[in-house]
């Protein structure tokens, strides 16, 4: 399939000194690029300029996380925004079978393709569980229905990623993608897994360790309950992550500066929503 017009789909892509990654994966794009740049000490804007004059790049003065994000969707003026990470591309193709999917769905908000990790290409588990969404497929959506996306693998309707205020500066990074994904669903909008097209992502060797990226998904999951679940459920969350070990009190310990912030932004979730997630939690 012929790449998207310029004028449909913008690749957002937000980094933080990735800049090798980057050198690498940037030409793989088959839309134009804006990269959102979280404070790299390594160079990475001034090489990207020299080696992809094309690309739009906004360097940040300090890190912002997942914000990041939605100041590249903001400055992309597309109606689809297709997010790529560092380590992460659009296979051949695909990118444009996305947007004529999207296009063919009006209710659809948010597209998560399925993500082949590493060369060898095996299925990320997340995806898995994606194809079996308990929520099945409704008439008018392209897929399994969600309330949660892979970020390096999702095409959004730029209209609908910003009304619901796209990656807020209260969770960041990483597990940011629940708010976004619960509050497309309040608002009406489909979120769908589809199968059909698909994203590479080798994963960096520069990451953090895991107990220090289980901390922070423990603060990501505290803050957004405390913004959209019920007082309850969050209070059920607060005790597990009490017993979670020191992940996840270290993640309680993390995402108390921010409580006030997520108290201010709370809006509990509509009743369908809610019934939605007790069926994704079995319940």
């Amino acid at each position: 399939m012929t790449p998207p017009a310029a004028s449909d789909v913008t690749v957002v892509v937000a980094s933080q000194n990735r800049r090798d990654e980057l050198l690498t994966t940037l030409s793989r794009h088959e839309a134009p690029v804006v990269l959102v740049d979280n404070a790299s000490t390594d160079g990475t804007v001034d090489a990207v300029r020299k080696a992809h004059p094309a690309v739009t790049v906004i360097p940040l003065e300090r890190n912002v996380g997942a914000r990041a994000r939605t100041l590249g969707v903001a400055r992309a003026g597309t109606p689809f925004v297709a997010f790529a990470d560092d380590d992460s591309w659009w296979a051949p193709g695909d990118l444009a079978r996305a947007v004529a999917i999207m296009r063919a769905h009006p209710r659809l908000a948010l597209l998560n393709a399925r993500i082949l990790v590493g060369p060898e290409e095996r299925l990320d588990p997340v995806c898995a569980e994606m194809a079996h969404s308990p929520l099945g497929t409704e008439p008018d959506l392209p897929g399994p229905s969600l309330l949660g996306f892979i970020a390096c693998g999702a095409l959004v309707r730029t209209a609908a990623f910003e009304a619901v205020g796209g990656f807020d500066p209260v969770v960041r990074f990483p597990g940011e993608e629940e708010r976004v994904a619960l509050d497309l669903a309040a608002a009406r909008w489909g979120l769908a897994y589809v199968d059909e097209v698909a994203v590479h992502h080798h994963p960096s060797p520069r990451r953090h360790s895991p107990g220090r990226r289980q901390a922070a998904i423990w603060r990501s999951r505290v803050l957004t309950a405390l913004m959209r679940h019920p007082l309850p459920d969050t209070g059920r969350l607060l005790v597990g992550a009490l017993r979670g070990g020191h992940p996840g009190r270290e993640g309680l310990l993390r995402a108390l500066p921010d409580v006030p912030a997520a108290l201010r932004a709370r809006r509990p979730l509509p009743p369908e929503v809610r019934a939605d997630l007790q069926v994704l939690a079995g319940g």
